[in-house]
């Protein structure tokens, strides 16, 4: 898979020591957008680790968590994310991971006998 020169630039700054969390958010939206899932996920959560009250990061990292395949953690970045959200008052993002959250539910949970 070919970088994006987005990434590119993205990936530069951060070899040159300009870590942030909008940095890593930056990174892990352009991976997210290329298909790798996985690698957009390392990034996210290090951008929630820099700020934990980043609910956009959160909502992606969650997605990205469950396009990777794994719903636990998913689960786990939903709900730590409409924590945040919520703190913040961002009630949009509360409410799409809240749907989010449910649906990884159904998923996790199988289904109904």
């Amino acid at each position: 898979m070919r970088s994006s020169p987005i990434l590119l630039n993205l990936e530069r700054l951060l070899a040159a020591g300009k870590d942030s969390a909008l940095l890593r958010f930056g990174i892990g939206t352009e991976h997210w957008k290329a298909g790798d899932a996985q690698a957009a996920a390392e990034h996210l959560r290090r951008a929630v680790e820099l700020d934990p009250d980043y609910s956009a990061a959160w909502k992606l990292l969650g997605q990205a968590l469950a396009r990777a395949g794994r719903l636990d953690d998913a689960l786990e970045a939903y709900r730590r994310g409409i924590e945040a959200a919520e703190r913040k008052g961002d009630k949009q993002a509360a409410r799409e991971m809240a749907v989010f959250a449910k649906r990884i539910e159904k998923r996790i949970s199988g289904p109904a006998q």
